[in-house]
């Protein structure tokens, strides 16, 4: 392993080399996050206003655009969620340079109480694979300063695009070091946030009181459009979260937190209709918030399925597995094989099907939020078994299947890698958040015959930013009593090549035509806000393969 310069967040992007040609990163262990991010308490607040107390963030990157966001606090008063204070003109600009001597494009949006103050600005006319800098400003003063960039165009031949790539970030679990040695590195290109942004608990409630490393804002559950308001704004007070978004573009998905815990298109496990009103009403809401306060297009409103292209090397296919599913199947039901039943929904289902087999991409990633591959259980001991359930999904006598998960869809996951095998796809890559652990999986047709079934897909499966894991739940130190569950999984499950259930942290994606390599990287300690992180281990996937392998060196 050899170790390379980061370049750094001061660099001049908008007219650095090709990304190709300048020298990698690897370590991602610095510990400072860039300079161009100023905070500040919304406590801070006084009658000097228009503040940007929440920072800047764009997303969404295309050839010839991105979308930026910025919430401006236009008066004292004007809370998030507080439906007060007056309507204000943001100006916005987009420049190559950071000192914004080159102004690439410039406008004015409108932020108003209607839309808690939130501004997005959908820029468009930039040139392709290029980094650039944007600011805001409002009433003489300024927001900080971000950088973006836009992707190759869909025809281009590129070298090479990397990803940051996590979920599960629970506050009260823990702060968010993860988002700020992503945001140090000046080599991505995106930053994947696959779901749970937020987390809708009253404080004290996951983790539990004893266990809480900071408290969030509101300290009870989340069910209002106001309350959703309040919780985004609280997660993006935190300095690490701020120092991700003026960083890198995000391309986000939701998963169940950011609206109740096991969501579904008609309930969730954490919603009681009567004393938390109608669910339909608190899904609106959450939904609403988060195109609010997300840097997520507006066009795709109602849904965070869609698909965005980085040139001929990669489709992204970005799933909602929320939204349209049918409700969670009960464990021993027999239904989880009801071909009646949907995790994806039809059209969104149809949709993917046509965008991987349509795809002149020689990548085809698939942003989902719940875990493809099969998982049984096989001989675990009984003192593991109950936190291990309660990460999988599972009920804690342990039946071999997660009922939240694909696993709990086998007719649509069946449909699916039988499309992906019939069709010829080749080179599909699941990138996968929500339970707290890392895996390195072949995705097989028939987990059962596995390794004589063919592997349709493979699955990188990162671990999260702070919501608790396995030795999280027991209490214990990692590495001890989670080798006994993993030696347990991996023996049942051919298919799956690694796991690791103790620790937090992030992935870095690195595609290139030849192979997808994962590297996983893990923060020392989920609970000190300046906690240092470290390469953990690599695996990749050969271009033509539909296999993973693990590599012994990062790129």
């Amino acid at each position: 392993m050899t170790s390379r310069h980061i370049p750094s967040a001061s660099d001049d992007i908008a007219g650095r080399p090709s990304r190709r040609t300048v020298v990698k990163a690897a370590a991602a262990t610095a510990v400072a996050a860039p300079a161009l991010v100023a905070t500040a308490s919304p406590a801070a607040a006084s009658t000097a206003a228009p503040v940007f107390h929440h920072g800047v963030a764009s997303g969404d990157p295309l050839p010839d655009g991105v979308l930026l966001w910025t919430r401006v606090t236009p008066a004292p008063e004007a809370v998030p969620g507080s439906g007060k204070g007056p309507d204000t003109a943001v100006t916005w600009e987009v420049a190559e340079d950071k000192g914004f001597t080159r102004i690439a494009a410039r406008g004015t949006a409108l932020a108003t109480a209607a839309s808690d103050h939130t501004v997005k600005a959908d820029v468009r006319g930039l040139r392709q694979a290029t980094g650039y800098y944007f600011r805001f400003s409002a009433g003489g003063a300024s927001s900080p300063v971000g950088r973006t960039r836009t992707t190759p165009a869909a025809d281009a031949s590129s070298p090479g695009v990397r990803f940051g790539v996590v979920s599960c970030s629970n506050w009260e679990s823990g702060y968010f070091s993860a988002y700020r040695h992503l945001a140090a590195r000046a080599d991505l290109d995106a930053v994947l946030h696959l779901g749970d942004y937020i987390y809708e608990y009253g404080s004290g409630t996951y983790p539990k009181d004893k266990y809480v490393v900071r408290r969030h804002e509101p300290r009870h559950e989340i069910v209002t459009l106001a309350d959703y308001r309040t919780r985004h704004a609280h997660y993006k007070t935190d300095p690490d979260l701020q120092a991700l978004h003026a960083a890198h573009p995000v391309v986000a998905i939701w998963d169940d937190h950011e609206i109740a815990n096991d969501a579904w298109a008609g309930g969730a496990e954490n919603h009681t209709p009567g004393a938390e009103g109608d669910f339909a009403a608190r899904a609106a809401a959450a939904k609403q918030a988060y195109f609010e306060w997300m840097p997520v297009r507006t066009s795709t409103e109602g849904t965070v399925y869609r698909r965005l292209r980085f040139g001929k090397l990669a489709d992204l296919h970005l799933l909602d597995l929320r939204s349209f599913r049918s409700q969670q199947a009960s464990i021993g039901s027999g239904k989880v094989d009801d071909p009646e039943r949907t995790l994806t929904g039809r059209a969104q289902l149809d949709w993917l099907k046509a965008g991987l087999a349509g795809s002149d991409a020689t990548w085809k990633l698939v942003g989902t939020s719940v875990m493809i591959s099969p998982v049984a259980f096989g001989s675990v001991p009984a003192h593991l078994l109950g936190p291990l359930a309660e990460l999988m999904g599972l009920p804690k006598e342990g039946l071999a299947i997660n009922v939240d998960q694909w696993d709990g869809y086998t007719d649509d996951r069946r449909e699916l890698l039988g499309h992906l095998t019939a069709s010829g796809v080749r080179n599909t890559v699941f990138l996968t958040g929500d339970i707290h652990m890392a895996w390195a999986n072949d995705v097989p047709v028939k987990a059962a015959t596995y390794p004589l079934s063919q592997s349709a897909a493979t699955e990188f499966v990162v671990t999260s930013v702070s919501s608790d894991n396995i030795d999280d739940l027991l209490h214990v130190a990692p590495g001890t009593l989670s080798v006994v569950a993993a030696t347990a999984l991996k023996a049942a499950n051919r298919h799956v090549k690694w796991v690791d259930m103790d620790r937090h942290g992030y992935g870095v994606l690195d595609v290139t035509a030849e192979r997808s390599q994962m590297d996983y990287y893990t923060v020392s300690d989920k609970a000190e806000q300046g906690a240092t992180a470290a390469w953990a281990r690599s695996y990749r996937t050969l271009s033509g393969t539909q296999k993973v392998e693990r590599v012994y060196q990062r790129v």
